[in-house]
C-alpha cells in the first residue's frame, strides 16, 4: 500500500514537472529569447531535480513555481552567474574572509559563514558583494547539487555600521528565490540587542516557508546545532581553521588509506606506485587493483588476474555490503546510490556498496576520494570501467571507526581513449579538469535495527541478505518519518495549548473590563 502511494506520488510530481516546463515554454519563453541565459533554459529542460526543487518550495503550485523560475533565471543572466569566476570579483573581497564555506553542522549540512563585523555598508561595492555571494553559492551548487546549506551569521564584535539591510535582503532572496530548497537553517549567533529591530524586519522578508529556519543562538546555544570541532574559539569551539586566500578552502578530499600503510597524499601515493610499476613491470598504478606485495598493500589487486578469479573475488568482497537503492544518472557513469551511503552501528551495517555503470562507448577511468581517509577502506579506490560494464566498489569502516554525517566521498570519472594503453597515474595527471565528471556522496547514519526493532532478533531471514537490507532500509525510513511526525505533532499541541491559554486570558480580561465598566455606570 505504501509502495503504491509512493508510486502515485512520483507519477504526480512527474506530471507537475512536465506541466511546469510546458507552461514555461508557452508563457515565458515566447515573450523574449534574450530574457534568460540559454544555458539555464537548457538545464531547466533537462534537470528534473531543478524543476522539482522549485515546485516543492512553492508547495507544488505550478503558477507560483513559474514566477520563481522567471525571477531566478532573470537574476542569473543579470549577474552572469554561469560565467562568474574569481577574476570577475575584486581580490580584496576574497582576502577579507567575510564569506566562506567551511565545516558541517550536526546534520551534515555544509556551513556558509558570514562574518558580519567584516562587512561595511558601501553603495559603490554592493554589486560586487552580491556577485561575491553568488559565486560561493554557485560554486557549492555545482559541487554538491541538491545539498542544503546552513547559513551562520557570526555577529561577534559587530554593530549598526555593519548592518546593510539591502545586502541582507539580497542574501534572503538568494535562498528564497534564486536557490530554492537550498537553505537548511539560518543561525544568528551573538546578536547584539541593539539590532533586534533590524532582524524583526528580516523575519518578515523570509516569509512563512522559511521563517521556521531562522534560529537565534548565543555562544553556548550554537553548540546544539554545530559540534565544537567546526566552531571557532570565540564560540567555544576547537576548530583551528583560519581562512586564507588563495587557494579557496573546500572539502579536503584525499585518497583512502591503504590497509596496512600510512596516510599519504595523492602525489606521494602516485610517486610510490610509479616506483613499484618500474620495478615490477605492472601496467596499472594509483590504486588500480594491482596486488604486488599483499603484506604491505592489501588494498591493491592484480588487474591482470583471470576473469573468473576477478568475479569470485568481487562476489566475496561485496558480500554483506549494503546494496544501494537509488541511482544518479551521470554523463559518463551512473552512480548508485545517488546521494548517500548508509552506515549503522552493528558490524553487519559497516559496509556499503557503490556501483558505477559506464554509459559511454569508451573506457572510463574512475577514482574515489574521501574527507576521512583514516576511517574508511575503499576497494577498489581507482581503476577503469569498460563500455556498458559495471564496477562494484566496497566502502567499509575500519576497525572501531564510526561514520559521521560530516564525512564525504568524491567519485571522479574521465573518459579514456581506447586506442591508448595509458597508465592511470599518468592519465589523471594529464586529463583536463573540464573533462572530469565529479559526483559527491554524503554519509547517513541509521540506528541499528537490533536496538529499534526487537521482533527482528528472532527473524529466520539470513543476516546480510539483500531482501532483509531493503526491508530494514524501508523500515528505518518509516520509523524516521513517524518520529518526525510525532515531533511536529508535539510542537502543534504545544502551540495549541499556548493559544488556548492566551484566549482564556483575553476572555478573563474582557470579563473584568465589562465588570468594571458596569460598576462605574451604576448610580451611586
Amino acid at each position: 500500500m505504501a509502495e503504491l502511494e509512493q508510486h502515485e506520488g512520483e507519477q504526480d510530481i512527474e506530471k507537475k514537472i512536465e506541466e511546469t516546463r510546458q507552461k514555461f515554454k508557452n508563457e515565458f519563453l515566447q515573450e523574449s529569447t534574450d530574457k534568460y541565459d540559454s544555458r539555464d533554459v537548457e538545464r531547466l529542460d533537462k534537470d528534473d531535480a531543478l524543476v522539482e526543487g522549485y515546485l516543492q518550495w512553492r508547495l507544488c503550485v505550478v503558477e507560483d513555481a513559474l514566477k520563481l523560475i522567471d525571477e531566478s533565471l532573470q537574476w542569473r543572466k543579470e549577474f552572469g552567474v554561469n560565467d562568474l569566476t574569481e577574476s570577475a570579483i575584486p581580490r580584496w573581497m576574497f582576502e577579507t574572509g567575510a564569506v566562506y564555506l567551511h565545516g558541517y553542522d550536526k546534520e551534515g549540512n555544509k556551513l556558509f559563514w558570514f562574518k558580519v563585523k567584516l562587512h561595511v555598508k558601501d553603495t559603490k561595492t554592493i554589486v560586487d558583494k552580491k556577485k561575491y555571494v553568488a559565486f560561493w553559492l554557485e560554486r557549492y551548487a555545482k559541487k554538491e547539487p541538491g545539498m542544503p546549506l546552513t547559513v551562520i551569521f557570526d555577529m561577534a564584535e559587530s554593530g549598526l555600521s555593519n548592518i546593510d539591510m539591502e545586502f541582507v535582503k539580497y542574501i534572503i532572496n538568494c535562498f528564497k528565490v534564486y536557490y530554492p530548497k537550498f537553505l537548511s537553517k539560518m543561525i544568528i549567533v551573538d546578536m547584539p540587542w541593539i539590532m533586534n529591530a533590524a532582524w524583526k524586519i528580516v523575519k518578515s522578508w523570509l516569509g512563512p516557508e522559511a521563517v521556521s529556519k531562522l534560529k537565534f543562538a548565543s555562544r553556548s546555544e550554537v553548540h546544539g546545532f554545530i559540534d565544537p570541532e567546526y566552531l571557532p574559539a570565540h564560540m567555544g569551539g576547537t576548530d583551528p581553521f583560519k581562512y586564507s586566500y588563495p587557494p579557496l578552502p573546500d572539502d579536503d578530499f584525499q585518497t583512502p588509506i591503504c590497509e596496512n600503510g600510512p596516510i599519504v597524499s595523492e602525489d606521494e601515493l602516485e610517486s610510490k606506485e610509479g616506483d613499484m610499476e618500474s620495478k615490477d613491470a605492472l601496467e596499472s598504478s594509483f590504486s588500480s587493483e594491482v596486488a604486488v606485495k599483499p603484506k604491505k598493500v592489501n588494498f591493491l589487486e592484480d588487474s591482470l588476474r583471470a576473469e573468473d578469479n576477478d568475479k569470485g573475488d568481487a562476489s566475496s568482497r561485496t558480500k554483506g555490503a549494503r546494496k544501494p537503492l537509488t541511482t544518479f544518472k551521470g554523463a559518463l557513469l551512473d552512480v548508485s546510490p545517488a546521494e548517500e551511503l548508509s552506515f549503522g552501528s552493528a558490524e553487519t551495517e559497516k559496509r556499503c556498496l557503490i556501483i558505477l555503470s559506464n554509459v559511454t562507448k569508451n573506457k572510463v577511468a574512475f577514482k574515489v576520494r574521501t574527507t576521512a581517509p583514516e576511517k574508511y577502506r575503499v576497494k577498489p579506490s581507482s581503476s577503469f570501467c569498460e563500455p556498458g560494464a559495471s564496477v562494484d566498489i566496497v566502502v567499509s569502516l575500519h576497525g572501531g571507526s564510526q561514520a559521521s554525517p560530516q564525512d564525504r566521498f568524491l567519485v571522479m570519472a574521465a573518459e579514456m581513449d581506447n586506442s591508448l594503453s595509458q597508465e592511470l597515474a599518468q592519465f589523471w595527471k594529464e586529463v583536463q579538469k573540464a573533462k572530469i565528471m565529479e559526483h559527491r556522496l554524503r554519509c547517513h547514519i541509521v540506528e541499528s535495527l537490533k536496538q529499534t526493532v526487537s521482533p527482528l532478533r528472532d527473524s529466520p531471514v539470513e543476516t546480510g541478505s539483500g531482501e532483509q537490507q531493503e526491508f530494514h532500509t524501508a523500515l528505518m525510513r518509516v520509523i524516521t518519518c513517524n518520529a518526525r511526525l510525532e515531533q511536529k505533532l508535539n510542537s502543534c499541541l504545544w502551540v495549541q495549548k499556548v493559544l488556548i491559554g492566551l484566549v482564556l486570558i483575553l476572555v478573563l480580561l474582557n470579563l473584568l473590563c465589562l465588570r468594571l465598566l458596569t460598576s462605574s455606570q451604576q448610580p451611586s
